[in-house]
């Protein structure tokens, strides 16, 4: 991968393919190699580009409160970077609160948004509270707490669940600690959905055992124009697990 230096961070990146800007932004709490059996189906329709988020993968973690708006306006500055006024924003799971979020506080800038394995509510007290609960342990025992919790509720796929574990441990302290005190704060996207005029596709697995489809249903119930495919007996990591019926479903935004 490339990094860009941002003032006090590295932001790590991988840019392929020819065409219109599409941004694939990875779920908690892996990085930019989950899309890595999507990306050479799309590369020849979109011009990719496939950060590591603030705090993972290859990207360090800066100085910045870690927020989904943080987030977003690093995805906005490696906009500029390249010099695209605007892109189309595909996020997995928590990457999909980043899209969200990009949505909300660049509207002039978003050309369509992909939704896989997201959703738009924000969490419920218990649900923040241990999203706190966990950042603490991670701090304390390492990335592993969360590859423990994690991994199998991924996909029933063992060989996937092996390759998940293994991009989990790598990722940073800090950055994954952070990332969770981002979500549990992140705002309810719910009441903006309705704005959104441009292509949208949700894509959703009906065994996801970490955020269920009904979260997605609500999100097409908001947003009647959008595309929305319910893969059957899919998990979490759908883009791992169904990379053509991933790339199928993304395509529609073109």
């Amino acid at each position: 991968m490339d990094t860009i230096r941002f003032i006090d961070f590295d932001f790590a990146y991988e840019q392929r393919g020819n065409g219109t800007p599409l941004v694939l932004i990875h779920g908690f709490p892996l990085d930019g190699r989950v899309w890595n059996n999507v990306a050479p189906l799309l590369e020849d329709r979109f011009e990719l580009l496939i950060p590591d988020l603030r705090g993972f993968g290859m990207s360090t973690t800066g100085n910045d409160q870690p927020s989904m708006d943080m987030y977003a306006r690093d995805i906005a500055n490696m906009l500029d970077y390249f010099g695209f006024e605007k892109a189309t924003m595909v996020g997995h799971s928590m990457g999909g609160y980043v899209a969200l979020a990009f949505a909300k506080q660049y509207p002039n800038r978003i050309s369509g948004l992909g939704l896989v394995s997201s959703q738009a509510i924000a969490d419920s007290p218990e649900r923040k509270q241990g999203r706190y609960d966990t950042a603490a342990q991670v701090e304390e025992k390492g990335v592993n707490v969360v590859a423990d919790s994690m991994t199998a509720k991924f996909t029933a796929n063992i060989e996937l669940q092996r390759v998940a574990r293994e991009i989990i441990l790598k990722q940073n302290v800090q950055g994954v600690a952070h990332a969770l005190r981002a979500m549990a704060e992140r705002k309810d996207a719910m009441v903006w959905l309705s704005s959104f005029s441009f292509p949208v596709v949700i894509l959703h697995g009906d065994d996801d055992q970490l955020i269920p489809i009904d979260r997605a249903r609500e999100i097409k119930g908001s947003i009647p124009h959008a595309h929305f495919v319910e893969l059957k007996g899919a998990g979490h990591v759908p883009m791992m697990a169904s990379p053509q019926e991933t790339a199928e479903a993304l395509m529609q935004l073109k």
